[in-house]
């Protein structure tokens, strides 16, 4: 009945879902969560992402689609109930300004250090000190981490149009102008302009 329950959660879910064995433990123990649910990653219902976290693939003509690692991160972040951000390569690949595709993605976080490898992918989570989460607005704290993994030096004028554009499409003009204010004075000096 226990194996029933759990299948009959799973099968109700998103395509795309992430789950942890600890969201079953209403069920069983979490030995024998861990159990069915490596089952059902045979029975291919199911992918493993990483030690512990789960998803449901959304099926599709050329094979299971996986959530973007980014959304496993925020659920990684929920369940430990710390915040994430996109930082080094990753916030300035969100951001447009470098497009090299990595292997590699690096997030900081108000939670534990770790590293997960996810489906051969490896994601970096460091710790940061609070003050990297105080921005009101995600696209000053994403600007903040892409410019200073790019660097002073390294900022031209495509990385400025890459900025601009994301500022343009941000909606949250106001708090994004105090944002700024709690910048390095060299960001403020490639901000202000673009606003």
């Amino acid at each position: 009945m226990k194996r029933k329950d759990l299948k009959l959660r799973i099968e109700e879910m998103d395509a795309e879902s992430i789950f942890f064995v600890s969201d079953f433990l209403d069920i069983t123990s979490d030995k024998e969560v861990s159990k069915m649910l490596s089952e059902l990653e045979v029975q291919e219902v199911i992918k493993r992402l990483a030690k512990g976290i789960y998803c449901k693939p959304r099926v599709t003509s050329f094979g299971p689609l996986y959530p973007p690692i980014s959304k496993i991160v925020e659920a990684v972040a929920q369940r430990d109930h710390a915040q994430v951000l996109p930082s080094g390569a990753t916030a300035a690949n969100m951001l447009g300004i470098s497009v090299q595709v990595t292997l590699k993605y690096t997030f900081i976080t108000s939670g534990s250090s770790r590293v997960l490898t996810v489906d051969g992918t490896v994601v970096t989570l460091k710790r940061a000190v609070p003050r990297n989460f105080a921005f009101k607005t995600r696209l000053a704290a994403l600007i903040v981490q892409a410019l200073k993994a790019t660097g002073e030096e390294n900022v031209g004028e495509e990385e400025v149009s890459a900025l601009k554009r994301a500022i343009d499409l941000n909606e949250e003009k106001e708090k994004f102008r105090a944002d700024v204010q709690q910048m390095p004075i060299w960001m403020k000096r490639i901000i202000k302009p673009l606003i």
